[in-house]
């Protein structure tokens, strides 16, 4: 059973744990520096500002930190130590806008009642009793904040120094986790691509390019939003969240009780998302990647497209995509609307209704039940809980897309790869044989049936037969593109199957009939930027097959850049360039797959030139076309329906009158037929 996705993820992600580690503990220390904020404020509230309406004892002399107030030394009492020597006991009292230094002590959230200047009376809970005291003018109650300002000041002071430390742990922790992210990536981007070079061929053959390419760029990329966008704010998110919470729980364990119901509600809704959202993801996904492989098809083929006068019925089939891809956004943006700008809201207004029945059920009227700083800490606390939350439910649709291409890179990683050996084996003498080999691309439609022949080594065998017949597939099997169902083929003394496809292909090259010309320089299309092959010996390659003649006029000669695929070069130029890569890697065996098909005479002898160098010690498979350049050929083999029906020279082909003979014949009378 294989694992699903989010494990898989998990799997990479701890490639680089170290730095997740550290990004996370700096995240940590981060949130809980930013998160101290509102208890510094609380205390400033309730400690120094609120804090001056409290209990002050009258004492017989100065001391530290008392306040001088009409000839008389006053400390408050919650400040007085055993040395301080108490002669009386005073309230200061906030009523309406006003400010009252009463004698004795009474209640500090009591409401002040002035009758007349001589009668004064305080009301608390309903009750009434006569006090006495004056009330503080501004400058008078400024002497009582006074002692405060130093402590409010370094309280500020440090709550300042907080957030610019946070801010540093901040940045660390977004650098590391973008680090981290980008090597995950990385990681994954380059087990793809290995993942398509051990493809077997036929993985190719039933999936266009562009669907290949998608899976590569467009669904690591999706990928990469995961590590770089959803887990930086997913995990900034969770711990911001928590860090809240335990604030919360710290202030009042009721009121964070309140909020965290909103938990299980943000949990629900997430999965609800995540079932339907992954479903249109999916469909999304996949006709983006029919939509790539339409564009790249397309772009490959406008000569034929435009000569053919069909764009507008390529037009109609993009639409077609196109639309199929608008509808299911459609869809996927009415989810978001309904789930992800809604929630936060809801949750957000069940919490404030909270809030507020909690308060109006009592609990500012009881003394001492909850202070104005735990109120301000708590509102606080209470905004900044749904921002995370709001960070966290607008990520979801990303989530999802990144889980749903992180599984379509999965399927590409899942599927069966042909076994990687690159151990170097002695070269080969270029002996091959077939016996009796059957080979069907598909179930037992056989192509190739019962096919048996020998080529010996420095032996030039040449393929004829019309389209169809199974020339290409004897290439195919030769190269290990695929492997045949019955029968056996044998390189010298090596069973073709015990070998890895790699090693197969050490000593094998070959030149087709369109050949591909790489992005770079001319040089790096014969040295294919293989250590092996030198500058010099790609230079003398390129002499001996004829190709200097038209690159010793290019500006920057042998330097010179190649466009894609050679656009640049003739088909006759592409051909004699594909030619010096095969004598610069010097093979035993050279395979050429009809490559003198598509070329006009006069290259044509430049080509045969050419080969009859490459032939030159080495055994060579020609897939011939034109039958007038494998006359020199000491084997023939004319194929038909994927059998063996003549083998010999061409001088004996000729006497037996059968279908070599056929087609030769054609062919010195003008009929060029086209399936030959």
């Amino acid at each position: 059973m294989k694992p699903s996705t989010e494990k898989r993820l998990f799997q990479y992600a701890k490639s680089n744990i170290k730095i997740a580690v550290f990004s996370l503990t700096c995240l940590i220390i981060g949130v809980g520096l930013e998160l101290i904020g509102p208890f510094i404020a609380k205390s400033i509230i309730d400690d120094h500002i609120v804090g001056v309406q409290a209990e002050w004892v009258e004492l017989a002399q100065d001391q530290d930190g008392a306040v001088k107030f009409n000839e008389t030394y006053f400390k408050r009492a919650d400040r007085v130590t055993s040395d301080d020597q108490v002669v009386g006991y005073h309230t200061l009292v906030q009523s309406n806008r006003s400010y009252y230094f009463i004698d004795g002590q009474v209640p500090i959230n009591s409401h002040i009642l002035i009758e007349d200047d001589q009668d004064w009376v305080a009301e608390f809970n309903g009750e009434t009793f006569d006090i006495e005291g004056e009330r503080l003018s501004t400058a008078e109650l400024y002497q009582f904040f006074k002692p405060e300002l130093k402590p409010i000041a370094i309280l500020l002071a440090i709550s300042i120094g907080l957030i610019l430390i946070s801010s540093v742990f901040a940045y660390f922790k977004t650098y590391l986790l973008l680090v981290y992210a980008n090597r995950i990536i990385v990681n994954i981007r380059r087990d793809a691509f290995a993942k398509v070079q051990q493809l077997p061929m036929k993985y190719f053959v039933d999936r266009p390019a562009g669907k290949i390419l998608a899976r590569i760029t467009n669904d690591t990329e999706g990928i990469k939003e995961l590590y770089v966008n959803v887990l930086a704010t997913a995990v900034n998110s969770v711990v911001f969240m928590s860090g809240i919470l335990i604030a919360l729980f710290i202030l009042n364990v009721k009121l964070a009780l309140i909020c965290l119901l909103t938990i299980p509600a943000l949990y629900l809704w997430i999965k609800f998302y995540s079932k339907y959202a992954g479903k249109f993801n999916r469909v999304i996904r996949s006709v983006n990647s029919a939509i790539n492989a339409s564009i790249n098809e397309s772009i490959q083929t406008m000569p034929i497209i435009q000569a053919f006068r069909r764009t507008k019925e390529r037009q109609e089939e993009f639409e077609e995509l196109n639309h199929r891809h608008y509808r299911y956004q459609q869809k996927l943006v009415r989810l978001e609307a309904y789930t992800t700008f809604n929630l936060v809201g809801l949750l957000r207004g069940f919490a404030l209704l909270g809030f507020i029945w909690f308060f109006g059920n009592g609990a500012l009227t009881s003394e001492g039940l909850i202070t104005t700083g735990v109120l301000y800490a708590f509102a606080d606390y209470l905004g900044r809980l749904f921002e995370p939350m709001e960070m966290l439910i607008n990520q979801l649709p990303q989530l999802e897309q990144a889980r749903v291409s992180a599984s379509r890179v999965f399927e590409l990683l899942d599927e069966e790869s042909e076994v990687v050996d690159h151990q170097e084996i002695p070269r080969i003498n270029g002996r091959i044989e077939f016996d009796h080999v059957h080979f069907a691309y598909e179930e037992d439609d056989y192509i190739l049936k019962d096919l048996s022949f020998k080529v010996e080594p420095g032996e030039t065998v040449a393929f004829v037969g019309h389209t169809g017949s199974g020339k290409s597939s004897i290439m195919n099997l030769l190269l290990r593109f695929y492997d045949q169902q019955k029968g056996t083929i044998t390189i010298d003394q090596y069973d073709h199957k015990q070998l890895s496809r790699q090693q197969v292909r050490q000593h094998i090259n070959i030149v087709l009939q369109d050949p591909f010309i790489f992005t770079g320089t001319v040089l790096s299309n014969i040295t294919l930027n293989d250590p092996r092959i030198t500058r010099e010996k790609a230079i003398e390659a390129l002499k001996t097959v004829g190709a200097d003649e038209f690159i010793e006029k290019l500006p920057l000669k042998y330097d010179n850049p190649v466009g894609e695929n050679g656009a640049d070069f003739s088909t006759g130029q592409r051909q004699l360039l594909s030619f010096a890569r095969a004598l610069a890697f010097d093979p035993a065996i050279l395979i050429l797959d009809e490559a003198t098909a598509s070329i006009d005479t006069e290259t044509e002898g430049l080509i045969q030139n050419a080969i009859n160098i490459l032939s030159e010690g080495r055994t060579m498979l020609i897939i011939a076309h034109r039958l007038s350049t494998i006359q020199h050929a000491d084997q023939i083999i004319v194929m038909k329906k994927g059998r063996m029906i003549e083998k010999g020279t061409h001088d004996e082909l000729l006497e037996l009158n059968g279908n070599y003979y056929q087609m030769y014949k054609m062919q010195q009378a003008g009929i060029i037929e086209q399936t030959v």
